[in-house]
């Protein structure tokens, strides 16, 4: 149920209602677009970070940033690659404020709601308010009918499979902590990109 690919017009028209609400939407075909795209958008010299995000990881873009070769300001290595604890926490604080923030959602509804849970909520600051630049990239198998279906999506359906992976990672597993649905963009300062890919693409 949650992992079909929707049809082409259902996208379109989820694309229209997310414009609609001021977030800019795009459709392209597979992950190496997504990833070229995602270039073309980050301006050079440009301060970026992410949230945590299998799609980030699949399209090749979490790669990118680990190896350098970009023309990028990543505020994320630089936080892990701190080690004392002042200053990290001090570049944590200007993360939620950074230029560009990238990452993925859990759900959209085909009326333009974006739905994206959180153990701790440390992205959604950014989505929310504080980063004048957010670029979403999307599995199209992520569009649902509405905002009942979303949630659904996201506890009976992403939650089991993000508890699995971080258990098997090593961890203590996974749990909603913050869950951030959000209606519109009012801001006229901030540029919301949300990009699908016509495949799966994470959970």
């Amino acid at each position: 149920m949650w992992v079909e690919l929707p049809n082409e017009e259902t996208v379109k028209e989820t694309i229209e209602a997310l414009k609609g609400r001021g977030v800019n939407a795009e459709f392209l075909q597979n992950k190496a677009d997504a990833l070229k795209r995602i270039t073309q958008l980050i301006p050079s010299g440009a301060e970026l970070s992410t949230g945590a995000s299998l799609t980030l990881e699949e399209i090749g873009f979490t790669d990118l940033l680990k190896s350098g070769n970009h023309p990028w300001n990543n505020l994320k290595a630089k936080i892990v690659a701190e080690k004392d604890p002042v200053k990290q926490t001090e570049l944590r604080i200007r993360s939620v404020t950074v230029e560009y923030f990238l990452g993925s959602v859990h759900a959209v509804t085909q009326s333009g709601e974006i739905i994206v849970a959180s153990k701790t909520g440390s992205q959604l600051g950014p989505y929310a308010y504080s980063s004048k630049n957010v670029i979403w990239v999307v599995g199209a198998q992520k569009i649902v009918a509405n905002l009942a279906l979303g949630i659904k999506r996201v506890r009976e359906y992403c939650l089991p499979l993000e508890d699995k992976r971080m258990k098997a990672a090593g961890s203590e597993g996974s749990s909603i902590g913050k869950l951030l649905t959000i209606e519109r963009e009012n801001l006229p300062f901030r540029k919301l990109v949300l990009i699908f890919v016509n495949e799966k693409l994470g959970f």
